[in-house]
């Protein structure tokens, strides 16, 4: 039976294997897609957190950052909270056809590179409280 510490590391790996995806995928000018998986990461170290706060070993079905943090002892800023809003947003709309066309205007170099700058500082933040 896997421990407690195990269901954390297997997320912790799985946001670290995405995380060279984000980067991949913002090389190659796929800006939606990194944004898609910056999501992801996060997502996954949020999922990591929830094991460690809670009794359970499985995280909620949820993609909503904020849903999954309020389940846990981390206190959010303003601005890391309004952050993981926006980030949000690349979860849902990044799969469906007709948001993508819209986003798309949006997702452009600069605004996704501020993106990931932003996410890679608080998935810093977000592992210090695992240790």
């Amino acid at each position: 039976m896997k421990s407690k510490q195990d269901h954390i590391t297997y997320w912790i790996e799985q946001a670290d294997d995405d995380w060279e995806a984000v980067e991949t995928l913002y090389a190659g000018k796929k800006y939606l897609q990194s944004l898609f998986f910056t999501h992801l990461v996060i997502e996954k170290i949020c999922k990591s957190l929830w094991i460690k706060y809670n009794d359970g070993n499985i995280p909620p079905r949820t993609h909503n950052l904020i849903y999954i943090l309020s389940e846990t002892e981390i206190e959010l800023s303003e601005t890391e909270s309004e952050f993981l809003l926006n980030l949000n947003r690349f979860q849902l709309e990044g799969r469906y056809p007709d948001y993508m066309t819209k986003m798309y205007k949006i997702c452009n170099k600069d605004f996704t590179k501020t993106m990931i700058d932003k996410a890679k500082n608080l998935k810093i933040c977000l592992l210090k409280n695992l240790q």
